[in-house]
């Protein structure tokens, strides 16, 4: 990766180094730009500065990224929770507190780890380190996920994710009583100015749209189903969270005070698409972990 160079202009001068440099490229967090300070690889006017260095007009920042460790992926005899395969495609649910694909910090237990010991046949577009993954959810987020065992499924379910053909509906429970009972929140996401590791609604983001349905109420927590139309980071949890309606257990978009229940209870229950082969219309169910089910028995309970 080439050097970058950035030249501070007014709008700039007097922010922090590790948030100037993060605002050039929105794919670099601030605590990542706080450890390249710290190992010189981020010089102002050609020398090392501290990570609370804050930047004046007309500095020139140079950042010479690290050059990145390729991941050795391996396959791993992991348990996996297959709901439908065939030659072309495989649709698995993956279990809360499961990591998609190896990344910086999460190289092994990986629902790629497990998948490759699992087939030896998965696409290769999206490379090694993350063969037969078409789209992901988050760490905590448990559910249906479609893999490609073969570059022509990956590239019909790739082409119907953008067609917005493929359903897949959420079960979400969420801080506040929704008075109405459905609505649609239109709302483009982008990487949040202030904080670079989580996501916002702003006016350039990218097109995003939710849908939502109330299936049960329980006094200031409600239980929704949440339709993806399009499909951003993070984008059930910045949409509720939008709308005044944040998940319970989120550690990024909750209220400060939300149950601890290990991440943002969200479940991917439902995916459905047209078969890459044959163009039959497939869709699967799973219902949601035991300790989701057991969260709303006992606001049921307490209701």
């Amino acid at each position: 990766m080439e050097d970058l160079t950035i030249e501070v202009t007014e709008e700039m001068a007097g922010e922090r180094i590790d948030k100037a440099v993060s605002s050039i490229d929105e794919d670099w967090s601030r605590s990542q730009i706080q450890n390249w300070v710290r190992e010189g690889a981020v010089k102002v006017n050609g020398e090392t500065v501290k990570p609370n260095y804050k930047v004046r007009l007309d500095d020139v920042i140079i950042v010479t990224p690290p050059v990145l460790e390729e991941l050795d992926v391996v396959a791993e005899n992991l348990y996996l929770d297959v709901v439908y395969e065939d030659q072309d495609v495989l649709v698995v649910n993956k279990p809360k507190g499961m990591v998609v694909h190896p990344a910086p910090g999460h190289s092994t237990g990986t629902l790629v780890n497990g998948l490759m010991h699992h087939c030896s046949d998965l696409s290769g577009i999206n490379g090694v380190v993350r063969p037969g993954i078409v789209h992901r959810i988050d760490k905590d987020t448990s559910g249906l996920l479609m893999v490609a065992k073969n570059d022509a499924a990956h590239t019909s379910l790739v082409d119907q994710l953008v067609k917005k053909s493929v359903t897949r509906k959420y079960l979400a429970l969420v801080h506040g009583h929704i008075p109405h009972d459905k609505g649609t929140i239109d709302a483009p996401i982008a990487r949040d100015a202030k904080e670079r590791q989580n996501m916002a609604v702003v006016d350039k983001g990218k097109h995003a749209i939710t849908h939502f349905r109330v299936l049960e109420r329980f006094g200031n927590f409600t239980l929704v189903e949440c339709r993806l139309e399009t499909g951003r980071t993070h984008q059930i949890r910045v949409h509720m969270k939008y709308i005044g309606f944040p998940l319970v257990g989120d550690p990024k978009y909750g209220p400060k005070k939300t149950m601890d229940i290990g991440g943002q209870a969200l479940h991917a229950e439902v995916i459905g698409f047209n078969h890459p082969r044959t163009g039959e219309y497939m869709e699967f169910s799973a219902e949601p972990p035991e300790e989701f089910s057991e969260l709303l028995e006992s606001l049921r309970k307490n209701d």
